[in-house]
């Protein structure tokens, strides 16, 4: 799977993101983006193939594994990035719409067609919101499909065709366990700052058209 395309929009966004809206990028990028293509792609590689039960029952390994894994954690992970990451798409667009109406009209109808202002504010906070959302659900999601934040060794499984109650065993328990705790910590991590990023431009734009109206009261 090519991720050029998601990484040249968070790159593009970056040019109009807040101090904070860049930490949240490192973050997507090293500890997300980075780590599923080089590493979590292979942990979950042939995963299927691998989980192996004490049966030779036919269909019974493959019920049992439909069941455990209902959707597979590393596509589950991958649709976490593209939704969390293409709300921030919004924002290039809307510069975009900027600089393409300025262009139309030939002449300078922004201070910056980039400034965090207007309508362009209006856009950014909705895309916070949307990947906070995003974020929310998709933690929610992992943890009913996989009944918590946990991957065991061993699942009991008495799904037909299993005559019955049988063993299987889940390959790389650990490994896949500690990208499941990454998943988890950087979208808890990605939240928080979201949330701080949020607060922080309603706060200073809510003072900025305060001082405006007092300054033109008083004048």
């Amino acid at each position: 799977m090519s991720w050029s395309f998601l990484r040249d929009v968070l790159s593009g966004v970056n040019k109009y993101s807040t101090g904070i809206g860049r930490i949240w990028l490192a973050i997507v990028f090293i500890f997300r983006l980075l780590v599923y293509v080089v590493a979590a792609e292979q942990v979950w590689k042939d995963e299927q193939k691998e989980f192996e039960c004490n049966i030779r029952q036919p269909g019974c390994e493959n019920v049992c594994f439909d069941y455990f894994f209902p959707v597979s954690q590393v596509r589950l992970w991958a649709l976490q990035l593209i939704m969390v990451s293409t709300p921030s798409l919004l924002v290039v667009l809307h510069v975009a719409y900027r600089e393409s109406r300025e262009k139309r009209h030939r002449k300078k109808l922004y201070k910056d067609p980039g400034s965090m202002d207007g309508g362009l504010l209006c856009t950014y906070l909705i895309s916070l919101i949307s990947k906070t959302g995003f974020e929310l659900g998709f933690l929610f999601l992992f943890y009913k499909l996989y009944g918590g934040f946990n991957v065991p060794r061993l699942v009991k499984c008495d799904m037909s065709p299993c005559p019955n109650t049988v063993d299987c065993y889940i390959s790389k328990p650990t490994e896949k366990k500690v990208f499941l705790y990454i998943v988890v910590v950087t979208s808890s991590l990605c939240i928080i700052l979201n949330v701080i990023e949020l607060t922080y431009l309603v706060f200073k734009y809510s003072i900025k058209c305060c001082f405006r109206g007092y300054i033109e009261r008083v004048q």
